[in-house]
């Protein structure tokens, strides 16, 4: 089948991009490889959307993917391998089958950044984890090691101190970096202990973590943790190298103008990742929002 719009990505800007699609009658069809909501499905609490004072992120996910499947929207769950531009189409090649859109929205979104230590991946779900939500019930009663100063460190920090008897947060600056509201309250949490300007060197350990090694940048002294947990919370990275023979990257972000065109006719891309300043579920909602008008107006322009 031949579909109007195919959407790379259903997390918030993939959803919205198919909701104004579908309202503008037009086909559509969503290629995810792992789960819908992307991100904020993880979440444990989304607080800086409008109208919504506060609500779970996989609740809002859900709503929004109901939402769209009601609208009708077709959506596989395939890895996306390569994009091509034939004639006025294009072919996505998945790890299982081939589509044909007459354009493409890529909202893939971003993933985990990873510190790029030797025996992190060994290590990572033996001890490692970068998804709070998900792995952080496993460690109920025990003390927690995390690291990250910005946003998704301080909701993982509130989230596990409420199950936890302490959380060691530790950052590599000598600050927190996330919104204000986030920063106050775990500053006004007893049971988070935060230790500034730590860079780690070594993850120990074979089976499973065993410590974990940093240094003081101030001092430069060794300071060991002996812990058989730590949550990683660095920011993200785009994954988009399988675009890098279709078009040009920046630093592994996608490039559009302000209606998220690419260079490229009929291919557009939303979200994170884009290469854009602020990443956010609303800017996420917005871009998804902007390149599905762009797509439709495209699809009727070139009478496709």
């Amino acid at each position: 089948m031949e579909y109007d719009i195919v959407i790379i990505g259903g997390g918030p800007a993939g959803m919205t991009t198919a909701l104004y699609a579908l309202r503008a009658g037009k086909t559509v069809l969503i290629l995810e490889k792992e789960g819908f909501g992307g991100q904020i499905a993880t979440s444990p609490r989304l607080e800086n959307y409008p109208t919504i004072e506060s609500i779970s992120g996989s609740e809002w996910s859900d709503r929004l993917f109901e939402q769209i499947t009601n609208l009708g929207a077709s959506f596989e769950l395939e890895d996306v391998q390569k994009i091509e531009k034939v004639d006025n189409l294009f072919k996505i090649t998945t790890d299982y089958n081939e589509y044909v859109g007459k354009t493409v929205v890529v909202a893939n979104g971003v993933k985990p950044r990873k510190m790029g230590l030797p025996n992190e991946e060994e290590l990572t779900g033996k001890g490692i984890s970068y998804c709070a939500v998900c792995d952080g019930p496993f460690y109920k009663g025990k003390e927690i090691y995390l690291v990250g100063d910005a946003n998704t460190a301080l909701q993982y920090a509130l989230l596990l101190s409420g199950y936890c008897p302490k959380v060691h947060m530790l950052t590599l600056f000598n600050k927190l970096f996330g919104d204000k509201i986030l920063v106050d309250r775990v500053l006004q949490t007893e049971n988070i202990d935060i230790r500034h300007n730590l860079s780690m060197t070594k993850l120990n350990g074979v089976d499973k973590l065993e410590s974990v090694e940093f240094e003081d940048t101030q001092t430069h002294e060794k300071v060991i943790y002996e812990t058989d947990n730590l949550f990683i919370a660095i920011g993200q990275v785009p994954q988009n190298e399988f675009l890098s023979e279709l078009l040009p990257l920046d630093h592994g972000f996608i490039v559009t103008n302000e209606v998220m065109e690419t260079e490229i006719p009929g291919l557009f891309a939303a979200g994170d990742t884009r290469k854009k300043e602020n990443k956010q579920v609303i800017t996420a909602c917005n871009d998804g929002a902007v390149a599905a008008m762009s797509a439709v107006k495209y699809l009727n322009n070139n009478n496709l």
